[in-house]
């Protein structure tokens, strides 16, 4: 969990109460600071966002790999039925 200074900034945020209790006590409990804490939990909601983006373009180019096949399958066995 832990990052070199070189690659972090200073900032300041605001936060709910009930929130940064539970971020304390989460740092607390895997022995980390409160920032690295928070830093982990912005990382981890990237890669599910990035994780979640990538699906959904797998979805689609399946779909159109599928209507692509469907149509060549049909190109194909109308030219093999007027070959025969």
């Amino acid at each position: 969990m832990a990052r070199s200074s070189l690659d972090t900034q200073k900032v300041t945020i605001s936060l709910p109460h009930d929130l940064l209790r539970y971020a304390d006590r989460r740092a607390g409990e895997l022995g980390g600071s409160r920032s690295q804490f928070i830093g982990h939990a912005l990382a981890e909601l990237r890669t599910r966002e990035a994780e979640a983006l990538a699906r959904e373009g797998y979805a689609f180019y399946a779909g159109e790999a599928e209507e692509f096949a469907a149509a060549s399958l049909a190109a194909n066995s109308g030219a093999l039925s007027d070959d025969g």
